[in-house]
Parts: structure tokens; C-alpha cells; sequence
């Protein structure tokens, strides 16, 4: 409930989109949720640092351009260009601030769910506001012992939500990464790895969610009380 002269702002959330896709393509397939949801949280989108190195999944689904976060090995195991990475997160927060949370789907929803544990060890994020929650569809924990040993050594604190699609690959890693997660909230869904729709047993969930975290942040002055404080003389 709203203060007198006080109005909840909405929870400002960074958006990290999927490998070789975009900012773009993410608002796209974010926007499928209901209005109720939406209008609840102000959603920033960005595209990752890197122009795709080589042939994107949504090639004839969305339109180029494509980009990446980062570049890997095919086990998962070695990262190219993440120090880059969490250095151009950093200035997107700043450019764009102050962000609240983060969403990521993906790509973006490994790089959000590390940051918490990596910005607590002072790895990243290091000139921002300490990260209030995560969203994260599609995710799963990175693999190479060095970052896990830096991000999920200490269970991620700050309130979680996580997407699970039954059809999706990374359902067994997205499921391990739950127990990296203090209290994480869990919404399950029948579709593969993508950002899938909200229906009516989803939809209350994050919208629980969204209550939670706007809870957490703290109110505003309204311009009418602001100008009555500036008439006020000692």
C-alpha cells in the first residue's frame, strides 16, 4: 500500500537476452506476458557485446543482427571475452540505472544467476548498487571450476525466480542450480527452451514475485511533497 506522498516505483530490471540473438528478440518474446505482468516491471533491453560469431538458431525465426555475451569451448568448460563481458554489464547497469534486478534467458540467464555470487566475491559489478533478484528462464550454472568455485560457493541470497520447461535441454541444470538458490521460486512449464507464455497456475506466481520484489524497494517523494518541502523555510 502507497505512503501519503509516497508512489511505488517499479522494480527497473536489465534484460540479457539468449546466445546469438538480441535485445531486441528478447522484448519480443518477453512481451508475450499478459499486461498485468509487464506493466508491473520497467524492463530495460540490451544487446550482448559481441556480434555473433557464427550461425544463430533464430536465423528465419527473428531478423538479424545477432549478438553473444561471450565465447565458449564445446564442453562449457573455458569462456573467451567474460572479463569484456562483465565489464560491459557493468556499464549497461550504470548507463542504464539504477537497475534493481536482472532477467536473462539463456546465455543471459547463466551470466544473470552467477552475478549475485560473483559481485558478493567483488569479481564484477563492482561500481553498482548490489543486485536485489534474479530471473531466470532456461538457465543453468557455469562449468568451469574456477567460476563455480567464485559464484555459487555461498548460496545466492537475493530473491529468485526460475523458469523450468519439461521439453527444454538444460532442465537438469537448471534444476541443479536451484540448490545454489536460497528459497528459489519455481515455475514449471510443458514448452522446450524458450520464454514460454504465462497461463492461469504461472501467472499468479510471478505476479507474487513481482509483489515481493516491489516490496523491497523503497518509495518515492511525489513532486507535491517535494515542492512543499522546498517551501519550507528553517
Amino acid at each position: 500500500m502507497e505512503s501519503e506522498g509516497y508512489q511505488i516505483r517499479k522494480p527497473r530490471v536489465l534484460c540479457l537476452h539468449g546466445y546469438r540473438t538480441s535485445g531486441d528478440i528478447l522484448r519480443k518474446q518477453v512481451c508475450k506476458w499478459p499486461e498485468s505482468v509487464l506493466s508491473k516491471l520497467d524492463l530495460v533491453f540490451v544487446d550482448g557485446p559481441f556480434p555473433a560469431q557464427g550461425k544463430s538458431d533464430v536465423e528465419g525465426i527473428f531478423d538479424p543482427p545477432y549478438y553473444e555475451w561471450f565465447q565458449f569451448n564445446k564442453v562449457f568448460t573455458e569462456y573467451t571475452n567474460f572479463d569484456e563481458c562483465l565489464e560491459y554489464i557493468d556499464d549497461c547497469m550504470i548507463k542504464h540505472g539504477p537497475i534493481d534486478g536482472l532477467l536473462g534467458f539463456s546465455q543471459g540467464a547463466i551470466l544473470s544467476a552467477a552475478l549475485p555470487g560473483l559481485q558478493a566475491k567483488g569479481m564484477a559489478l563492482k561500481k553498482v548498487p548490489k543486485i536485489k533478484f534474479i530471473i531466470i528462464i532456461g538457465g543453468a550454472k557455469f562449468r568451469s571450476e574456477s567460476l563455480v568455485e567464485k559464484a555459487y560457493s555461498s548460496q545466492i541470497e537475493c530473491p529468485s525466480l526460475h523458469f523450468l520447461g519439461k521439453e527444454d535441454f538444460l532442465r537438469p541444470y537448471g534444476t541443479e542450480l536451484l540448490k545454489s538458490c536460497l528459497d528459489p521460486v519455481v515455475i514449471h512449464h510443458p514448452k522446450g527452451h524458450t520464454v514460454p507464455r504465462l497461463d492461469e497456475e504461472s501467472l499468479p506466481v510471478m505476479l507474487s514475485f513481482v509483489e515481493k520484489i516491489q516490496k523491497m524497494l523503497p518509495g518515492e517523494e511525489t513532486d507535491i511533497q517535494a515542492m512543499e518541502a522546498d517551501t519550507i523555510q528553517p
